[in-house]
């Protein structure tokens, strides 16, 4: 029924969706959140309430350019990926009009024991072949 590139001369006004990427911002087209005077006025302010200390490592000077600035654009401002994923997914959040405390959330803690569940107990190997030789 449908067909990826081929178009029919019956239908001739169907639209294959294009499945090549594009490298256009994005950003730039959907539309800016207003700020809420009172809790978020400037961008500093935003990227202090989603935390994970967001407004030392992102710099910008005009609440247009957060939201206009991309994945690829904090890149090149000397953002990890972590961090690049973390900001753009509160900023989608935010704009949807989602508060910010139902979202904005710490980083994982890191684990304290290494291993894959059971096997590895308080650092400790609980079914090792030395266990299971003695006791024969």
């Amino acid at each position: 029924m449908f067909s990826l590139g081929l178009v029919n001369s019956r239908c001739s006004g169907f639209l294959v969706p294009s499945l090549a990427r594009t490298f256009i911002n994005r950003a730039v087209n959907r539309p800016i959140p207003p700020t809420n005077a009172d809790l978020i006025a400037t961008p500093q302010d935003f990227l202090k309430k989603i935390g994970r200390n967001m407004d030392t490592k992102l710099s910008v000077e005009s609440w247009e350019q957060l939201w206009t600035t991309s994945g690829l654009g904090m890149r090149k401002l000397g953002l990890s990926v972590r961090d690049r994923r973390y900001a753009l997914w509160c900023m989608e959040k935010f704009r949807r009009g989602i508060p910010i405390e139902e979202f904005a959330h710490e980083p994982k803690p890191k684990k304290t024991i290494r291993g894959w569940g059971p096997a590895v107990q308080d650092g400790k190997r609980i079914r090792s072949r030395r266990l299971k030789n003695k006791s024969k």
